[in-house]
């Protein structure tokens, strides 16, 4: 068995690697270390997997089409996990451009090779960004998503809707997972939770926009990572009981599936802040900034499908995954390499 993994050197891949290889499963993992935030930290993402046998590291940029269709064709996978994006809804609202060559160009590279391979599973990474501002809680797959309010979730709905379009016209098995605001070691460097640790740190204020009370429904990777994994083992089926006089927006007459991966717990702005501080000893400097638009006030997962049809549930709470988070984040500080460091502080720049 052969997986492939797109965006392998960001924080869900390289993690989604990490266990592929340790359950011995071959992986390939394709990524195109562009500068959204330092190509050296996702480099030290996968440096303790040289030497693996079972991984191969390719860098590739999906927008090349043929190139990714190749590869494909020359690996024959068994899954294909798609998590390579261009991430963050306040970076779109001045740089739309990479938002659509990304993830939509980008997208239609995997949906092809998707396609020439007649690959068995085709899983991809899609977002509770594409909710919008809804006022339905919890966020539920089997109600409507169509009203995105940043560009970044429109570009997610759009994934969910081309690979909808790829499992009727061509029977390939696709599964989305609506990630929930996925957090801890490794992670994203331009999240808030880690540029609220990192300023903690350093003595530096840190911006809270708005009140502070919007919430966020925070799932720990490991949540995540067995997620991916459980649900890729499960392709979907067409659903025999679909109608279109009234149909189910996560489920289709084609092999085509939606899930929510959130934990289920909300947790404000504020409380993130005060756990940060209790963990890091020490106390925040605040300095209230605007609302940022695309923003939405609340994310909250509905995960009951999850749990009934692939058997799990995530389990981490914010305390515990926000231990294992600052964990990580001093022994990393400790042990970093000036360059890395230096790299890491940079993050939220893209050439």
């Amino acid at each position: 068995m052969v997986w492939v993994v797109t965006g392998a050197a960001g924080f869900v891949g390289s993690h989604l690697v990490h266990r592929l290889v340790r359950d011995g499963i071959e992986t390939v993992g394709i990524d195109n270390l562009n500068e959204y935030y330092s190509p050296a930290f996702k480099r030290a993402r996968l440096a303790d997997l040289d030497g693996e046998a079972a991984f191969r590291f390719q860098e590739l940029d999906l927008r090349d089409l043929q190139s990714t269709v190749r590869l494909c064709r020359e690996v024959r996978p068994e899954v294909i996990v798609h998590l390579a994006a261009q991430p963050g809804i306040r970076f779109a609202l001045d740089h739309p451009a990479p938002y659509v060559e990304d993830n939509v160009v980008g997208f239609l590279s995997v949906l092809e090779a998707a396609r020439a391979v007649e690959v068995p599973h085709l899983v991809y990474a899609s977002s509770s960004s594409v909710y919008g501002s809804t006022s339905r809680l919890p966020f539920s797959v089997h109600n409507p998503a169509d009203h995105p309010v940043s560009l970044y979730a429109a570009t997610k709905r759009a994934n969910e809707l081309m690979a909808h379009s790829y499992s009727d016209l061509f029977g390939i098995p696709s599964t989305g997972l609506r990630f929930f605001t996925v957090y801890g070691p490794w992670g994203r460097p331009d999240m808030a939770y880690f540029l609220f640790a990192q300023a903690i740190l350093d003595g530096r204020p840190i911006t809270v926009n708005g009140d502070g009370e919007a919430l966020r429904d925070l799932t720990y990777v490991d949540d995540i990572i067995e997620g991916v994994v459980r649900v890729a083992m499960r392709p979907p089926a067409p659903d025999a009981g679909w109608s279109p006089a009234d149909p189910d927006p996560a489920t289709s007459r084609a092999p085509w599936r939606l899930y929510n991966i959130g934990h289920g717990e909300k947790l404000t702005v504020n409380r993130l802040v005060a756990l940060l501080e209790q963990l890091l000893g020490r106390t925040a400097v605040r300095i209230r900034g605007p609302e940022i638009p695309g923003d939405v006030p609340i994310t909250h997962a509905d995960v009951a499908d999850l749990e009934e049809v692939i058997g799990f549930r995530p389990t981490w709470n914010a305390e515990d995954g926000l231990a294992q988070f600052v964990r990580w984040l001093l022994a990393y500080r400790a042990g970093a390499a000036p360059e890395t460091g230096e790299a890491l502080g940079a993050a939220g720049t893209r050439g």
